[in-house]
Formats: C-alpha cells, sequence, structure tokens
C-alpha cells in the first residue's frame, strides 16, 4: 500500500506512535487522515498540523468507533486504511481488580474488534481495505510485571491474524505492529517498573511510523520496528520451557528493584 491519495483513520492519534503515523501520513501524501483520540484538544492540534480532521474517540465504546467511521466517511467519502493504534498500559497481575481487567480489555482488544465491525462491510463491498492493529511485542512475548497488559496485547495479534486468514483473499489485508519500547508517555509512565528493560533499545515514535510505511508498502503482516523480537520469536518457539527459564530470571531482576 502507498499512502498517496489515501484515507487513513488513527486512534490515539494524539500522541505517541498515532502523532508519528499521522504526521508520516501526511507527509506521504495521503489524502485525508483522521486523528482521533480521547484527548479531543490534541487530536485537534495534530489535525491541525496535518490539514486532516479531528475526532473525539474513545476506543472503548462501540459508538464512539461508529460514529467516527461515518464521521470519516461523510468527510473523505471512503476509509482506506484504518489504523486502530490506541491502547494503555497498567502494571498487576491476576489479583488486578476485575473494573481494570474490563477497563484495559476494552481498549486494547475490543476496540479492534469495534473498529473491524464498523469499516469492514464498506471495505468488502469495494473489495479493498486495509487494517493496521497496533499491539506489541509483549503480544508475541509476554509483559513482566503486567498480565492484563500481556493478555490483551496477545489477544490483539490473535485477532490481526484471524481477520487475516478470513479476509485476506477477499481484498482485506491487515497489518499488526509490535515493537518494543517507543519513547512514548505510556514507556515514561513504566520506567519505575517492567519499562525499565525498555529504555536503552527505545525507538522514536518517528522511527516506528518510519517501519510502518515501509511494512505497508510490503503489505508484511509483522512489522518489528526492533528486528530483534522476530528472533526473540524464534527461540521461543523453538524452547518453550528455556525461553520461560529467561524470562523468569528477568522477573527476578524486577523483583528485586
Amino acid at each position: 500500500m502507498k499512502l498517496a491519495g489515501k484515507v487513513a483513520v488513527v486512534t490515539g492519534g494524539a500522541s505517541g506512535i498515532g502523532r508519528a503515523l499521522c504526521k508520516r501520513f501526511a507527509a506521504e501524501g495521503a489524502r485525508g487522515v483522521v486523528v482521533a483520540d480521547v484527548d479531543g484538544a490534541g487530536a485537534e492540534q495534530v489535525a491541525r498540523e496535518v490539514g486532516g480532521l479531528a475526532v473525539r474517540t474513545d476506543v472503548g465504546r462501540e459508538a464512539d468507533i461508529l460514529e467516527l467511521v461515518e464521521r470519516s466517511t461523510a468527510a473523505f467519502d471512503a476509509i482506506d486504511l484504518f489504523c486502530s493504534n490506541a491502547g494503555i498500559g497498567m502494571l498487576g497481575g491476576v489479583k488486578t481488580p476485575d473494573s481494570e481487567w474490563q477497563r484495559i480489555w476494552s481498549i486494547n482488544f475490543m476496540a479492534h474488534v469495534y473498529a473491524a465491525r464498523a469499516v469492514l462491510p464498506g471495505m468488502l463491498a469495494r473489495g479493498e481495505g486495509y487494517l493496521l492493529q497496533t499491539a506489541s511485542a509483549a503480544g508475541l512475548l509476554t509483559q513482566v510485571g503486567s498480565a492484563p497488559y500481556a493478555v490483551t496485547k496477545h489477544a490483539a495479534v490473535s485477532l490481526a491474524e484471524w481477520l487475516s486468514v478470513t479476509y485476506g483473499d477477499r481484498g482485506i489485508r491487515v497489518s499488526c505492529l509490535c515493537p518494543q519500547g517507543v519513547r512514548t508517555n505510556m514507556l515514561a509512565e513504566a520506567v519505575e517498573g517492567p519499562g525499565r528493560f525498555l529504555l536503552e533499545g527505545a525507538l522514536e515514535p518517528e522511527q516506528v511510523a518510519e517501519a510502518v510505511v515501509a511494512g505497508l508498502a510490503e503489505e508484511r503482516f509483522l512489522i518489528l520496528p526492533h528486528p530483534e523480537v522476530g528472533e526473540y520469536m524464534r527461540r521461543k518457539a523453538d524452547d518453550y520451557d528455556r525461553w520461560l527459564r529467561g524470562m523468569r530470571r528477568m522477573q527476578a531482576k524486577l523483583d528485586a528493584g
């Protein structure tokens, strides 16, 4: 996929990776960029920067996603690329309160379901469309210190796989973005916990956007801004027990402070 002349919707577009995607898509010549974020003022600011449309959107609410798609199509006729990028992190294990599990599940996973429900009918009718779902290396590996994050990101990867398998031969392309550490507010908030393991190799959001543009051009399913994640996946598959032992050592370092 080439971005020139296309219409792209980006959730979580007010900051971090989402903001970098909006700016890069505009630089690539996108015909329309829709900046969606629960931070309405932030979305407006980015939209002004890229000459796009801002839509305040809480991705954990299906009604908001439906309104986002309706407003986007009203403004630009059709959506070529929907980037389901918004997400949150939190620390905790199985004792995390149900309300927090539900909150992160709604934002990190169900938002992808809502987006697919909303845009697939139009894309399938045209016989083409692209879904970019931001997950995380945690969705391929795991996340020490955060069961909710690891579980929801695994679920996001699984859904992206299913969408590709189910609709790939009907003109729907799917990519799953799985970075490790990226210098965003989310990483900054996690540096006292598991985030500190990711600081050394952390990328700037603009570097992630560069990897996304390259991945979309090649229509690659897995977009890995940190290439080493592919090697970690191979090691995990080759010897699961050895990989688990290694992750337990990382957990022990986290516990030791």
